[in-house]
């Protein structure tokens, strides 16, 4: 009965090794056999000094062999020189280098030709024109390569994801955490818990099996259930993230707010370094919530300038002064901003009462909205002299003169740490979840775990593991519905 405990546990093995390392049946698979060969342009659109075209599917080597006519094709995987023509005028194109990256080995796993020709947008459309014109080539969809990548197994989706995220990687951070995913640490560490749980289904499914065999080995549902155990709190443990991954990728919302006339808008410019907001001595300015992108120490922020908060004021700036509030309550972070030489007006006073007191006295370990407090004007202070005292029970203020630029520095390295909080450090400890996917997936592992442990027959119990696995084989990369996989190729650019 020990031998067949361990077919179990090896078929339930094979099993998952298929469902995370190959798609499912359906269309990725339609596509790779279709015998299909696409090109399109695959570095930057405009001009540049080189631009890459690829080629992938059966007939690259009969299109490199057509454009570099009466050539044979390269050595495979070294650059030559040759000259591109026509294959119907034998007009000359181009005098270019080509690769030829025979499949499987090539980035998509099927045969693939590169031609590095000039960046002139007349050659690169007359080597386009040239391909579109050899039997059996048509142009590539967006994120196609990608996808046939997929397909052949080259990549894993949360490395396809990865691959998309690097692409559209603005900062330090979200390059290494692309980089991460795109190496696999996610599909690893899932492939890890995959296989902890098939070995504990595999004991579940022999006791039902051989349950009443005497032969069976002692201990094998305590074992099961130790590891479903462990790994239960895993998945909580790196469920309880703080969405650090997500905020690492889409960028922490920063929220500059205070009282008018506070420099809220100068110091927005001043961080995003572009005229983003319109500076003004007369108060109520902004009354709108003005966003903007910026990298602020190498992670991706979204900071938006809001309207002053105050009171009394016409129907205009008061559907400003509501927008500016609500926009607080979707802050990641909290820019509070005062006017350092008017810190006893009434505006001021309240904002500090109102805003910053409550928020100044949770404590960050514990999540929700972190804050900087920013004395702006300080070049408004007479040398020497301090602002005025602030309540003890407040953050420590940081001193900053927008005008002069004084204090920036200290600002820029508070905002850098708070931002490492918020979306952790890319490049220490476990992988982040970067989507929205991958959480639903985990969580609904979680909660089929919770619920095989909680069930009192074996049959329920085997059955919530297997949908636990299932879960854990589409977030490693086993394939999906034709939407799923749709929405994730479809944001990648033509050629690539």
């Amino acid at each position: 009965m020990r031998s067949g405990l361990r077919t179990l546990a090896a078929r339930a093995a094979r099993g998952l090794r298929r469902l995370c390392a190959r798609p499912a049946s359906g269309a990725p698979a339609a596509r790779a056999g279709s015998g299909a060969t696409v090109f399109a342009l695959s570095s930057g659109q405009g001009r540049c000094g080189v631009a890459v075209i690829r080629t992938s599917g059966p007939a690259s080597g009969a299109a490199l062999r057509s454009l570099t006519a009466p050539r044979a094709l390269p050595p495979a995987r070294r650059a030559s020189l040759r000259l591109l023509s026509d294959p119907r005028s034998g007009e000359p194109l181009d005098r270019a280098l080509v690769l030829w990256f025979p499949g499987p080995q090539s980035f998509t796993g099927e045969d693939c030709a590169e031609f590095h020709v000039h960046g002139g947008t007349a050659v690169v459309s007359g080597v386009l024109e040239a391909l579109g014109r050899v039997p059996g080539l048509r142009p590539a969809e967006a994120g196609e390569f990608t996808r046939q990548a997929f397909a052949h197994g080259k990549l894993s989706l949360t490395e396809v994801e990865g691959l998309a995220d690097l692409i559209h990687a603005e900062t330090e951070a979200q390059r290494r955490q692309a980089l991460r995913q795109l190496d696999g640490e996610l599909g690893h560490l899932c492939h890890g818990w995959a296989e902890t749980l098939t070995q504990a289904l595999a004991h579940v499914e022999a006791y039902i099996d051989f349950g009443e065999d005497d032969n069976l080995e002692e201990g094998v549902l305590e074992r099961a259930d130790s590891q479903v155990q462990r790994l239960q709190a895993a998945l909580s443990a790196h469920l309880q993230d703080a969405r650090r991954g997500q905020r690492l990728r889409s960028g922490a919302h920063v929220v500059v707010a205070g009282p008018p006339n506070a420099g809220k808008s100068s110091l927005v410019n001043l961080l995003s370094r572009k005229p983003v907001s319109i500076v003004s001595p007369e108060p109520g300015t902004t009354r709108d919530v003005l966003e903007t992108p910026v990298d602020l120490g190498g992670f991706p922020a979204l900071l938006s300038d809001t309207a002053g908060l105050r009171e009394g004021v016409g129907p205009v700036e008061q559907e400003g002064v509501r927008r500016a509030r609500d926009r607080l309550e979707q802050a990641d972070l909290l820019l509070a901003v005062l006017d350092a030489s008017d810190l006893a007006s009434p505006s001021s006073r309240d904002f500090l009462d109102t805003v910053v007191a409550p928020l100044g006295a949770r404590d960050p370990r514990e999540g929700g909205q972190r804050l900087l407090l920013v004395l702006n004007k300080r070049d408004l202070l007479a040398p020497g002299t301090p602002p005025a005292a602030l309540p003890a029970a407040l953050p420590a203020p940081l001193l900053l003169s927008c005008l002069t630029g004084q204090g920036l520095d200290t600002l820029l390295a508070a905002l850098r740490t708070e931002l490492a909080a918020l979306c952790g450090d890319p490049g220490a400890g476990p992988p982040l979840l970067t989507r929205a996917r991958h959480r639903h997936h985990l969580q609904a592992c979680l909660d089929a775990l919770r619920r095989a442990r909680g069930s009192s027959d074996l049959a329920l119990a085997a059955e919530a593991l297997r949908a636990a696995r299932a879960h854990l084989g589409h977030l490693a990369g086993g394939g999906g519905p034709e939407e799923l996989l749709d929405v994730i190729f479809r944001d990648f650019c033509i050629g690539k």
